[in-house]
């Protein structure tokens, strides 16, 4: 993944948007939070607020299968516990590993804002306006223990993950290898992007992998619908900022995540699947012979050219 210093607004814009590839900007005016955000700033801005936290026994955090549980516990004992390697007071295991995804007030009906669930924090911090003010949909508060590694998955809005310190490692795959990334629903079922089961996952090997290294101060633009696969190689604290590139009609108005499909997609799905279920009311050699011509008119319609 490229490295460019200094990219302003307008060559942001321009040069990089466009294109719809992944890119680090480095250099850029984030305010005081790189500097600022250490443990104890951490712990005592925030004060003893209660978070809910996802605690994970392995390092390899898997939302299909669910294998990790959610707690809750005060910002500033979660902040003191994240940091740690071994614990002295655990819930599942002593080297197990937390998370923190902030959420709105009430996550059926309020998006994440830093402004409104950290506003002391929130003024530490510039987010970088590449986007226009009622493009803005979330800005999510992260937290992760060292070594904690997130499911490969994407989301259905363009956004920047600014890496406010520590360090991350984020494996992205393009919008166009999905056929080989084994979905389920958003999220990707190899967990282990480094070493996959290809016994299990033989389709995978044809993925093309992107990979970046983030710094504190490091600003990832991740395009909407690339998959991303990110390990937090310290313990480090994050803010991703989402933004509608579509307009705001396309939207799931339901959705507090940013990861709910376009209506349009939903309803074609929908659509689809009826047809499918239709196709059943044929013999196996008719089912098969029209579920291939019917794939053939889905490349032909809705394939674009430049894909290959």
């Amino acid at each position: 993944v490229e490295r460019l210093d200094g990219v302003t607004r307008e060559r942001f814009l321009r040069d990089i948007y466009p294109r719809r590839m992944p890119v680090v900007l480095t250099g850029l005016e984030l305010g005081t939070c790189t500097t600022k955000w250490t443990v104890d700033y951490l712990s005592q801005a925030e004060g003893s607020k209660e978070v809910k936290i996802h605690v994970s026994a392995v390092p390899q955090m898997d939302f299909l299968s669910k294998n990790f549980v959610y707690r809750t516990l005060p910002f500033d004992v979660f902040v003191r516990k994240a940091a740690e390697v071994k614990h002295k007071e655990y819930f599942l295991t002593e080297d197990e590993k937390y998370y923190l995804r902030s959420v709105g007030e009430d996550v059926r009906k309020d998006i994440a804002d830093i402004r409104k669930q950290f506003p002391i924090l929130a003024e530490d911090v510039h987010i970088p306006e590449y986007f226009e003010k009622e493009q803005f949909f979330s800005s999510v508060f992260r937290i992760s223990s060292a070594g904690l590694q997130l499911w490969t998955h994407y989301d259905v809005m363009d956004n920047f993950l600014i890496q406010v310190t520590g360090k991350k490692r984020v494996v992205l795959y393009s919008p166009r290898d999905a056929p080989y990334l084994y979905l389920s629903g958003t999220k990707s079922e190899v967990l282990d992007v480094d070493n996959p089961d290809l016994e299990k996952y033989p389709l995978f090997v044809k993925a093309k992998r992107y990979q970046c290294f983030l710094e504190a101060g490091d600003v990832l633009f991740i395009p909407a619908l690339w998959f991303h696969n990110v390990i937090s190689e310290e313990f480090g604290v994050a803010l991703n900022v989402f933004w509608k590139h579509l307009p705001a009609e396309s939207y799931d108005k339901t959705d507090t995540y940013g990861n709910k499909d376009p209506m349009a997609a939903s309803r074609a799905i929908q659509i689809l699947d009826r047809a499918l279920k239709t196709l059943e009311e044929l013999p196996e050699e008719y089912r098969d012979f029209y579920a291939r011509r019917m794939v053939l008119r889905i490349q032909e319609k809705a394939y674009r050219n430049d894909y290959g």
